[in-house]
């Protein structure tokens, strides 16, 4: 597979999705490239505004397993994880997986779950590995989070610790539609009052697991310059030395952000990484990962302003 058969590919996914998704081309964008470079996603919206139909409708295009776990206060780690119970047929053990043995897994409302269930999918992120009464087993290339939060619940959600937030790649923040695209979204889904039905759509996957270890092995290959992984490094540092900001980028960051890069050129069409995929990934790949000081938290200085304010000083490679 070479990078034409890549884009053919991304273009396939996003006419497919947009059947039943109207706009929030950014979310599908940043999805494609977390899946190409093998990162999570953080979709953070307002109730109503599709997280979980842009989640389960990019399942279905990519022909890929799709889980979905509920989080709840009363949730524990093996309700996640799945248990070795007795069989007494057989007068052994048995794995009864849980629902993270899947391939796009959608954690929904992650914040609604304390933090010592949030830890389960610790491991699983980061390794793609599972253990479980100290044996561990795989999930597979093709496991990926998408994991979705409500931003302006108060009661009842556990904020996501410094280490979960920091295995996202990306923490996208889906906001309303334009009026247009409500319009559209009011004639193709105003017909009934629950969410819609992907069949209703006649969806259908445009890209076998072959073609998508292709497209990754792909993207992994898009060329990168010593001048910009000197530009990803320095805004990774930046971030450390910033007046308003508490805890900076990790070094992970800085590995995430030079993959997410190559990966979003591949879905640009391009074999080599620009300035402006740093610049446009920033944000996204930070956000989440960066503390603000309480001083700028009384300020209203956020998180967005800090980093917009970082790459515009820092100096792009030419």
């Amino acid at each position: 597979m070479n990078l034409e058969h890549v884009g053919a590919l991304v273009e396939a996914v996003k006419a497919e999705v947009a059947k039943a998704v109207i706009g929030q081309h950014e979310a599908v964008e940043l999805m494609l490239a977390s899946l190409l470079c093998g990162g999570h996603i953080l979709l953070e919206g307002v109730p109503g505004v599709g997280k979980t139909f842009l989640v389960q409708s990019f399942a279905v295009c990519l022909n890929l397993a799709f889980g979905r776990i509920q989080f709840t206060p009363d949730m524990m780690p093996g309700d996640i994880l799945g248990a070795n119970l007795f069989n007494f047929q057989t007068n052994s053990f048995i794995l009864t997986q849980g629902p993270i043995f899947t391939q796009i897994l959608l954690a929904d409302e992650i914040n609604r779950t304390p933090p010592k269930t949030q830890a389960a999918l610790l491991q699983a992120m980061n390794e793609r590995l599972v253990t479980i009464d100290r044996r561990t087993y795989s999930l597979g290339e093709d496991f990926m989070v998408a994991a979705t939060q409500n931003p302006i619940e108060q009661q009842g959600v556990y904020p996501l610790p410094e280490a979960q937030l920091d295995r996202f790649l990306f923490k996208v923040v889906m906001d309303y539609p334009s009026a247009d695209e409500e319009r559209e979204i009011v004639r193709r889904h105003g017909h009934c009052s629950a969410m819609p039905k992907l069949s209703d759509f006649a969806m259908r996957p445009v890209v076998s697991r072959e073609h998508l270890a292709h497209a990754r092995a792909v993207a992994a290959h898009i060329r990168l310059t010593d001048a910009l992984v000197n530009y990803i490094v320095e805004i990774i540092r930046a971030t450390r030395r910033h007046p308003a900001i508490e805890t900076g980028a990790s070094t992970r960051a800085a590995n995430m952000m030079a993959a997410a890069a190559r990966a979003l050129a591949a879905v640009s069409g391009r074999d080599f990484v620009i300035p402006d995929d740093v610049k446009r990934l920033a944000t996204p790949l930070l956000r989440h990962r960066i503390v603000m000081t309480p001083a700028s938290d009384i300020e209203g200085l956020t998180s967005e302003e800090a980093i917009r304010a970082i790459v515009d000083q820092t100096a792009a490679p030419r």
